[in-house]
């Protein structure tokens, strides 16, 4: 392979590696902790939920025929109560809970296609498992999630922050 294409090639890669920085999206995998879909104009309540880390501590001692173990575990928490927004939306609402305990509440509305004539809707695609993978940039989210059983094929929609928390 000749020099320039060479460079041409290393250079693409490097942007494509330094574009999510460049522009600002940042990629997350994040957990679907409620939602929301009705065509007709609804009021939404962020979930409340709950975190808890336990650490357990063992000590085992033997001797010929015996073995005797205490333990003791230490559970802390944090409890968030549900939160009432002034969330009016319609379509498709998710809670999306971000790695740093954040939530971000999207909001998908109908989409027009055009179809040879008058608009067509369709309904917003919305996610069927809790955890899936979040694009956001500026006010919006690209929600994507695997669709097939070997976790190859995804589907894709992009929603709108409406805050978060």
């Amino acid at each position: 392979m000749d020099e320039p294409k060479c460079r041409t090639q290393a250079a693409i890669i490097v942007l494509s590696l330094l574009s999510p920085c460049l522009y600002g999206a940042e990629n997350l995998y994040v957990k679907v902790l409620d939602r929301r879909d009705s065509e007709t104009s609804y009021s939404y309540v962020v979930p409340g939920w709950v975190n808890t880390t336990s650490n357990a501590n063992a000590n085992c001692t033997s001797t010929a025929n015996t073995t005797n173990c205490a333990g003791a575990t230490t559970t802390t928490g944090t409890v968030t109560p549900a939160r009432s927004g002034n969330f009016q939306a319609a379509g498709a609402t998710l809670s999306l809970q971000l790695p740093d305990g954040r939530i971000a509440v999207v909001n998908c509305n109908s989409k027009y296609q055009f179809v040879s004539g008058p608009a067509h809707r369709r309904s917003c695609r919305v996610p069927l498992v809790n955890n899936i993978w979040a694009e956001f940039d500026g006010d919006k989210a690209k929600l994507r999630w695997p669709v097939s059983l070997d976790g190859k094929k995804f589907d894709s929609e992009t929603y709108k922050i409406l805050a978060v928390q």
